[in-house]
């Protein structure tokens, strides 16, 4: 349990990084772009191969298709509903440079929005001790790179919205709180769950990911990037394959 926790703070704090760089630094978008492009690629490989293909060796086609339908439905949903609320721009780097905010009290929903996107990644970090292997270095590095970004324009959006430093820096703490607790749960309930559950969990955390890199991150990366960012996306995935071989 020690260990889920630790791993899962390790990849939440990345939320926390981007938000020191946004409160001190000023980062280009176009770098951001290159990053979540490359993050976009990793985690698209690390749901694929840890997530996806676990499932359906360990539990079957069946269950992997049902969680993996579920997840992308339901992370659909509640991102629909908190961009409803303000949270739309909550991966955004424009947000910086515009001055604009989505909507009036847009802050909580953005901070709703990143809980919602930490959830099913920190679970997986958490589940991915079970095997007694160790961490899947692929799911943090992945999560870590993805997550940085993330904290950045999130910040950026917050501070359009009022929020002086301590509370925004408050927030990002809740985030990390939220990613070691998830992680410790996901060990915690899937030590013991049969193969179809597991498989169940882990393709319904594979859809959340899936559809949260496709509705936010793959355009932000694109539109801040420009034409490179197929190439840092492939490279991206291909070293989500290094890593998983290794």
């Amino acid at each position: 349990m020690g260990n889920a926790l630790l791993w899962g703070a390790v990849s939440g704090s990345a939320v926390l990084i981007g938000a020191l760089l946004a409160l001190f630094l000023r980062i280009p978008n176009k770098l951001m772009g290159f990053i979540m492009a490359f993050g976009t690629g990793v985690l698209i490989g690390a749901a694929a191969y840890e997530l996806l293909e676990d499932s359906a060796s360990d539990g079957g086609l069946a269950p992997t298709i049902i969680g993996f339908t579920a997840g992308a439905l339901v992370f659909t949903v509640f991102d629909w509903l908190i961009s409803r609320k303000g949270g739309a721009g909550r991966k955004r780097s424009a947000r910086a440079s515009s001055g604009k905010s989505d909507a009036k009290g847009g802050g909580l929903a953005i901070f709703a929005g990143t809980v919602l996107d930490a959830i099913p990644e920190s679970i997986m970090i958490g589940a991915s001790l079970i095997a007694g292997q160790g961490v899947s270095v692929l799911l943090v590095i992945a999560i870590f790179i993805s997550n940085i970004p993330e904290g950045l324009s999130s910040t950026a959006g917050l501070k359009q919205d009022g929020y002086g430093k301590g509370k925004i820096m408050l927030l990002w703490l809740g985030v990390l709180a939220v990613s070691t607790l998830a992680s410790g749960a996901g060990y915690a309930f899937m030590d013991h769950a049969s193969g179809y559950t597991e498989a169940l969990i882990a393709s319904f955390a594979g859809g959340g990911i899936i559809a949260m890199v496709s509705s936010s991150m793959m355009p932000e990366a694109y539109e801040e990037g420009g034409p490179l960012t197929g190439f840092i996306a492939a490279m991206g995935l291909l070293c989500s394959l290094i890593l998983d071989q290794l």
